[in-house]
């Protein structure tokens, strides 16, 4: 810097931060020497502080407005220079003026998936989303613990540690309230509740001030989100009885649209077999008088969804998926055997069948060839 440079800078009398673009949380306003001269004007616009430091010592801060430095408005700075005898000029300090603006509609999201152990799903992964709104709270522990000899601390670096901890809440938050999968959408007011408090003591340690906070969506993996609609179908139904019908008319109806194609024909027999082995499961409940009401075996859960099923039950009443019978019958003494027997423990009979149209190997049990859709005589 030329010697003209520094006499220049050494006249200047105004101490400002117009900056209107919002991207910074502090400034420090540069001067060569850091040399401020006496009766020089301090402007301090709407939404800013500002904050004078010496040898590395928090001192004198001021609010919005324009201010005449001298020593009755800088008693801290006079106490820490020793001045006894009034203001000497120039002075050394460093000036920084912080943003105390309200910053609005800042955004959160989980950058991952957080894991939820629900009663009725098991462990589900959640997704969330939403927005907050801060301002700098108190000025000392900006400067001191963000700042330091940095010229200027930039919004991004401070939001880049709140989503974090956001974050952390929001997994906390979630485990204490112990809320039902099926309930988090009608939750989202007591969960930014319960969020805005846990978060007002994070945001202090931080130095900011938690003004709003906002939860805005909540999202589960694919199939957690079918099988609730599956929930939803069946408590709106009723009963499994009509559930199974419900299930069955929806097959019927997929496989009139292609009457002629081997799949919808296996469609319907899936069908018509599950509302079948559903009105089996009912009538065997009203036969014992009941006793089938108890509730499932703990230790029947269907083998793709983990829903608790019926020992005796054909398919999930939850996924609809088929379930492996615990035995099935010989097909030439009819004696019960294991289902994976390639012949029969009693009789010695190979349980293996061909379709006797196309010669296709058939499935133990088929009533009809997969592969030409005849059916198998018994």
């Amino acid at each position: 810097m030329s010697l003209f440079d520094k006499f220049k800078g050494e006249l200047i009398d105004i101490i400002e931060w117009p900056d209107q673009s919002g991207s910074l949380l502090v400034h420090r306003f540069n001067r060569y020497g850091n040399e401020i001269k006496m009766n020089a004007q301090l402007v301090v616009r709407p939404g800013q502080r500002a904050v004078f430091v010496s040898e590395g010592k928090i001192a004198d801060s001021f609010e919005p407005g324009t201010h005449t430095l001298e020593t009755r408005n800088l008693p801290i700075l006079t106490t820490l220079k020793g001045w006894k005898y009034g203001f000497e000029s120039p002075f050394k300090a460093e000036v920084y003026f912080i943003n105390a603006t309200e910053l609005l509609d800042r955004k959160w999201g989980t950058p991952s998936p957080v894991m939820l152990r629900d009663a009725d799903f098991g462990v589900i992964r959640l997704r969330a989303r939403g927005n907050y709104a801060y301002r700098v709270g108190i000025t000392e522990e900006m400067i001191s613990r963000f700042v330091g000899a940095r010229e200027a601390f930039p919004v991004e670096d401070m939001e880049g540690q709140i989503r974090t901890r956001i974050v952390s809440s929001f997994s906390d938050c979630l485990g204490e309230a112990k809320i039902p999968a099926l309930d988090l959408l009608s939750q989202y007011d007591e969960l930014s509740e319960a969020m805005h408090r846990k978060l007002d003591e994070v945001f202090a340690d931080l130095g900011l001030e938690l003004l709003t906070f906002t939860l805005e969506n909540i999202s589960v993996p694919e199939e957690v989100q079918k099988a609730m609609d599956e929930r939803a179908s069946m408590g709106a139904l009723g009963d499994l009885n009509r559930f199974s019908q419900y299930q069955a008319a929806n097959a019927l109806r997929d496989a009139a649209s292609n009457p002629g194609s081997v799949g919808n024909m296996m469609g319907m027999m899936v069908g018509g077999q599950m509302a079948g082995g559903m009105s089996d499961v009912l009538k065997q409940d009203d036969a014992s008088g009941g006793a089938g009401q108890t509730g499932p075996s703990p230790q029947a859960a269907c083998p793709k969804c983990s829903a608790p099923v019926d020992p005796g039950a054909k398919f999930c009443g939850a996924c609809g998926a088929g379930l492996v019978p615990a035995t099935v019958q010989c097909i030439q003494c009819g004696k019960e055997i294991d289902p994976a027997a390639k012949f029969c423990s009693h009789c010695g009979a190979p349980q293996q069948q061909t379709c006797g149209k196309c010669g296709a190997d058939l499935a133990l049990g088929a009533k009809f060839c997969s592969s030409c859709g005849n059916p198998v005589q018994g």
